[in-house]
């Protein structure tokens, strides 16, 4: 991996808390460093296969110009969003100075510095009404659609006994492996949104439904909150979620148990 940097972009905005920074506008200086692949763009020494630096610094420029934000965190955060969509970049660091910040005490500039990345994620879906293949690819197309989500892997799709309440149809299940900009709880409530697309109704605790989708693992994060719980917290005991998951991602880590998915797919079906 290498970076490209971009240090002090001069740039006009109209960002501020202040009605008259909306209306008047000011000088912001950018920096950007984005981190990407040279291994292919080295080899071939074409400017195609790498980050456009020019393109970059055209669209950070316009986009500081055509938009209005009241917090500069915002604006830097949006940029980022931006970047990440629209080049072939890992992550993105993202420095915004305002040097006219209205604070009336004698100072160089005021900042704010954020990161963000594509982080490698892996669901778990499933349906048990209706047409459920339909609604296992209605989630993978709905995924696909959204700019802020890579689908990387599917895998195949398995028929399995219901679990927990088992006075219930079968189900059919799959894993799909994603690279998101989405925060956890940020891609919760989008895969939430899907599953309400899908017309899923929550009535029945393990009960029949036209579409599930789980987040299995996010990176190496541990989440256990009130809302969403990383690594699933039943997934060494489900063999719907591990087998699909082996096929698509063995290696990948449960960092609670420190156990890969091989090893606990293993483990549960012997």
């Amino acid at each position: 991996m290498g970076k490209i940097t971009i240090d002090s972009l001069d740039c006009y905005g109209r960002h501020g808390v202040l009605k008259e920074e909306n209306i008047l506008g000011q000088r912001f200086f950018i920096s950007c460093e984005m981190e990407t692949d040279f291994e292919i763009s080295c080899e071939n020494d074409d400017i195609n296969n790498t980050v456009n630096y020019a393109e970059a610094a055209e669209l950070i420029t316009s986009y500081v110009k055509n938009n209005i934000f009241k917090l500069i965190e915002t604006l830097a955060s949006k940029l980022a969003d931006e970047i990440l969509t629209k080049f072939n970049v890992k992550s993105v660091n993202i420095k915004i100075e305002k040097p006219s910040a209205p604070i009336g005490l004698p100072l160089k500039t005021v900042a704010v510095e954020l990161s963000k990345k594509w982080n490698r994620a892996y669901l778990s879906i499933g349906s048990n009404l209706g047409n459920k293949k339909a609604y296992l690819d209605f989630a993978a197309d709905s995924l696909k659609s959204d700019k802020n989500i890579k689908v990387l892997k599917i895998s195949d799709y398995l028929k399995t006994e219901p679990y927990g309440n088992t006075e219930q149809d079968e189900f059919l299940n799959g894993c799909i492996e994603i690279e998101t900009i989405y925060s956890p709880h940020k891609l919760l409530n989008v895969i939430n949104g899907i599953e309400a697309n899908a017309h899923r109704k929550r009535e029945v605790h393990w009960g029949p439904r036209t579409l599930d989708i789980d987040i299995i693992l996010y990176e190496n994060v541990i989440i256990n909150d009130d809302k969403l719980t990383i690594p699933h917290i039943d997934m060494e005991n489900r063999l719907f979620v591990l087998k699909p998951l082996s096929e698509i991602a063995p290696y990948a880590i449960n960092p609670v148990k420190n156990k890969s998915v091989k090893e606990m797919y293993e483990k549960l079906k012997n």
